[in-house]
């Protein structure tokens, strides 16, 4: 990649990072291409010519979240921690963005990864759930999942989790149980974690 291109791929990651920000806190509805240009530090022009509109604008913010997102998830599976730890991580990360993520956002996201169901249905199935299954496995390695749960049941929870979340009725729901979700899929309905 030559400079020109480095700055160009440098420019378009600041937007991407700055409109992030700005709907994270306030929502996509109150925030304007105006003020997504002066956190990023470039003009509306700009903006313009990387994403042709609003829209697409919000829409790769969009992919730029779940990209990030799929990031930590990966850090999180790959360190050194112990099973535990590992989904302590993952609850406590989901709860910080549910806690973090404006409303109006995060109806937006649930929307487009209900409409969008080629993109999640692809990364789902290739990424999100050999994740799982080796995160699962690793459980019962160290004894911290029931050996006599097959990946099938597991897979058929996550499944089961995942079509519920992308109906409208639901995902408008689910925001402020994030934290009891995670915990009841790690942890059951007993609720016992082991340390």
């Amino acid at each position: 990649m030559d400079g020109f291109q480095r700055r160009r791929e440098l420019k378009k990651l600041n937007i991407l990072e700055a409109a992030l920000a700005l709907f994270m806190d306030y929502g996509v509805q109150k925030i304007s291409i105006a003020e997504i240009a002066k956190k990023a530090n470039v003009s509306q022009v700009t903006i313009y010519n990387y994403f042709e509109s609003k829209h697409n604008l919000v829409h790769e913010v969009f992919y730029f979240y779940i990209d990030k997102a799929k990031e930590e998830f990966d850090e999180t599976l790959n360190s050194d921690a112990a099973f535990p730890e590992k989904v302590k991580q993952l609850i406590f990360a989901k709860k910080e963005i549910a806690d973090q993520i404006h409303e109006d956002f995060y109806n937006y996201i649930m929307k487009e990864y209900a409409s969008d169901s080629d993109y999640f249905q692809k990364m789902y199935v290739q990424e999100a759930l050999p994740r799982f299954i080796e995160l699962f496995d690793e459980g019962k390695v160290q004894g911290y999942v029931d050996p006599n749960i097959s990946n099938e049941a597991i897979i058929f929870y996550i499944k089961a989790l995942n079509e519920s979340i992308q109906r409208e009725e639901n995902y408008q729901k689910i925001l402020p149980l994030t934290e009891d979700i995670m915990k009841m899929f790690f942890y059951g309905v007993a609720g016992k974690a082991r340390d």
